[in-house]
């Protein structure tokens, strides 16, 4: 007889009551340690998953960021670039290619896509003085951010809350293509296109 069996047979011939109970408590138990690992899995599997969630929510709203301030201080360059009475401009394209002087200038590397939308569809807020001409963007997703405010301290509840308007930016702007340079002879030289690597 095996060690541990219940000498006392069954009615007939099988396994006696209180072996059978005894198994039957074994594997309840087995059955809620298997439940309690597969509550703690999902439990895991959740918790990463929103983690993951939230980290490609934030890195939208930096590009959203980083987008939006290029083309505020593309925006500012634009302005500053203007010969004789500053204008701010009437398209996005005239970031790209500012042809009003003798050298061309660009003050927007490319045309950045808002990162909520996939498309480059930002909406031109228009300047006060001047409707026909944009002072700043914004995005036009109504999508809700994770953050509560912007690095200006400004409340923001969705994408197209976050403004990015001339002179908000000014700060950190990159130099724009300069005037040509005049050499010894008194000839202009061609002026240097600034170099941008692009990390998108």
């Amino acid at each position: 007889m095996p060690a541990g069996a219940d000498p006392t047979p069954g009615p007939w011939g099988g396994p006696a009551p209180r072996a059978t109970a005894r198994a039957s408590r074994e594997a309840g138990f087995t059955y809620l340690i298997v439940l309690f690992f597969v509550a703690i899995s999902a439990a895991a599997l959740a918790a990463a998953g929103e983690a993951w969630q939230n980290a490609a929510e934030r890195e939208r709203e930096r590009e959203l960021e980083f987008r939006g301030a290029a083309i505020a201080r593309a925006i500012d360059a634009y302005r500053a670039a203007t010969p004789g009475l500053e204008q701010y401009p009437q398209t996005l394209d005239e970031l790209l290619e500012d042809r009003r002087g003798q050298v061309e200038r660009h003050h927007l590397r490319q045309r950045y896509v808002d990162p909520f939308t996939g498309e480059a569809d930002w909406v031109l807020e228009p300047d006060p003085s001047d409707p026909r001409r944009f002072s700043g963007v914004h995005s036009r997703s109504d999508h809700k951010l994770l953050r509560e405010l912007t690095p200006l301290m400004r409340a923001v509840k969705v994408a197209s809350d976050w403004r990015f308007t001339a002179g908000d930016y000014a700060g950190d702007a990159p130099v724009a293509a300069s005037a040509p340079a005049r050499t010894p002879g008194g000839r202009s030289a061609s002026a240097p296109t600034p170099a941008f690597s692009d990390s998108n």
